[in-house]
């Protein structure tokens, strides 16, 4: 007797960067390699159970294509670690613009531009329900707040849960968790942790102090970068969800008051060589015992799409597990684990030790 198939989930992606890039060779990595995740199985889901059904874009050297060739298209410059990337018959289709495209980033140069399709945007709504699909995942940049919700209420009309990975504040927001919640479906959000990024390590340093006693006076987090996500930010006025997404998620981590003239959390600078290598810079000054001066730097780097990618394929299973469990609205531990600011915030080993006991009940 033949076992039977696993089931699949099917996913659409709205925003085909860098990060679906790595998403997209993630899952091909996942069906021939045991992967590096904490989270081999979640319910009846590994982690190549992952189907792309739907694709959105704004740029003409995306729009039109296969998602297999769109995903390698500039100006996506994501690391290729698994360019043998699975046929998913999915063709790029036209998004709504609206605020998804920061100005100088339509001339700046002529691999990091973005070139506007003329394409007229499709009914979203329409191609999700044409799709089938269960999930869309969000990867607009960030400062797209009408665009990101755009795709939020395509996804209510169409009967789609949605994973957040922008700091677009939906899952966290209790009327649009709402929303969700009254619409019979999931959402995991907001602003995607990466396995292990410049935020959940700045996050265990201030936990490690803060259990120590070390009383924290200063601290900075600067992060530079040279893909479109870096770009894109050089526009200041789409900064402020991010910068405020990043402080909360590490000042959540200690009950100090720390005058907010004293800590600069966010991106800093672009360096077009850097590429998708996301360099980031944490330095935290606070006084010890005595009185006297406690000083810690630390220099990390990664690369900064198959970082995020790899909880988003825990985000995509987990969203996908609980619903078949009945579950509806934002999911909070499942939020907590994937994202830097979640509906319910935990410290990352509560959020863990959350997750894993989700993962044993699904089992």
């Amino acid at each position: 007797m033949k076992p039977r198939p696993r089931e699949r989930i099917r996913v659409a992606i709205a925003g085909i960067g860098n990060c679906a890039s790595a998403l997209v060779q993630g899952i091909a990595y996942c069906r021939r390699k045991t992967p590096e995740l904490a989270f081999k199985k979640i319910g009846e889901y590994q982690a190549g159970d992952i189907d792309i059904v739907a694709a959105f874009d704004v740029d003409e050297r995306k729009v039109g294509h296969r998602l297999e060739t769109a995903i390698f298209a500039k100006p996506n410059c994501a690391a290729v670690f698994h360019r043998d990337v699975i046929p998913f018959d999915v063709t790029v289709k036209m998004g709504p613009v609206m605020d998804g495209v920061a100005k100088h980033m339509m001339d700046y140069g002529e691999n990091e531009s973005i070139r506007l399709s003329s394409c007229e945007p499709v009914d979203v709504a329409s191609e999700l329900r044409q799709s089938n699909a269960d999930v869309l995942v969000c990867y607009l940049p960030v400062g797209s707040e009408n665009a990101v919700k755009a795709y939020a209420i395509a996804c209510l009309s169409a009967g789609v849960s949605m994973i957040n990975c922008v700091p677009v504040f939906l899952a966290s927001s209790c009327e649009w968790a709402d929303k969700f919640k009254k619409a019979g479906l999931s959402i995991i959000g907001d602003d995607i942790k990466s396995q292990v990024g410049a935020t959940i390590v700045h996050r265990a340093l201030v936990s490690l102090l803060h259990s120590r006693g070390i009383k924290i006076q200063n601290m900075y987090q600067l992060n530079i970068g040279g893909n479109t996500d870096f770009l894109n930010m050089l526009d200041l006025s789409r900064l402020e969800s991010k910068r405020t997404s990043k402080t909360q998620s590490v000042l959540s981590r200690t009950s100090q008051e720390i005058p907010s003239e004293n800590v600069h959390i966010g991106p800093s600078d672009y360096v077009r060589w850097q590429r998708d290598n996301k360099i980031a810079f944490i330095r935290l000054e606070g006084v010890g015992f005595g009185g006297l001066p406690f000083n810690a730097d630390l220099r990390l780097s990664v690369q900064d799409s198959p970082n995020s990618a790899a909880i988003v394929i825990d985000g995509i299973r987990l969203l996908a597990a609980s619903v078949k469990r009945g579950q509806s609205g934002a999911l909070l531990e499942a939020s907590a684990y994937c994202m830097k600011s979640p509906p319910k915030e935990m410290s990352d080993e509560e959020a863990y030790q959350a997750i894993r006991s989700l993962v044993t009940l699904f089992s």
